[in-house]
């Protein structure tokens, strides 16, 4: 088995991880150390930073990620402060201002960054698209799991246990980073 350094401290993020990755040949080993999360305009380069300061101070190769939460109405708003805008105002003051919206379309950009000690990261996405339901829903999760129902859905992610919850997550950036470790090794 080959082994990840996944920098987060979210065991969420770990145990979606280790869904996806372990049956590929992987072992997730999982780090959690404070990093520096910038202000950017996109989600791939605050992961990219984090990714490329996390490598340095630990020496090693990591895996790095952020998410954020893009809805159309809002013109994409929190984006890639999501987590911000979660502390502050929270879902509920969400769904208070998409009360009188039709397009409720929303998404997650879920960006990987991998960055080998003493070079630049590689940006890996998934997009999980969806929509924002009318009112907070389910037991299961945290913050925007109660608001955000998938497509292929009618229920918000809230209302699905972890491993049914993961699975409703695109996982393209996994397949492709596990692509590009596999090319990188087999050179």
């Amino acid at each position: 088995m080959k082994k990840i350094t996944y920098v987060t401290g979210n065991w969420a993020k770990v145990k979606s991880a280790k869904q996806i990755l372990e049956p590929l040949g992987y072992t997730i080993d999982n780090v959690k150390m404070d990093t520096i999360e910038i202000q950017a305009e996109n989600v791939d380069e605050v992961a990219a930073y984090s990714a490329k300061y996390a490598s340095q101070k630990l020496k090693t190769s990591v895996l790095k990620n952020d998410t954020g939460l893009f809805i159309e109405a809002l013109n994409g708003f929190p984006g890639p402060y999501t987590h911000y805008v979660e502390d502050k105002i929270g879902e509920e003051k969400v769904l208070k201002l998409l009360e009188n919206e039709k397009n409720r379309k929303a998404y997650f950009i879920e960006s990987f960054a991998y960055c080998e000690y003493k070079k630049e990261p590689v940006i890996f996405r998934s997009v999980t698209k969806g929509h924002i339901a009318k009112e907070k829903s389910g037991t299961y999760g945290w913050g925007w799991d109660f608001i955000f129902i998938p497509d292929g859905s009618d229920k918000t992610l809230a209302n699905y246990p972890d491993n049914e919850r993961f699975a409703l997550w695109d996982d393209t950036a996994y397949k492709e980073l596990v692509e590009y470790l596999e090319k990188k090794d087999n050179k």
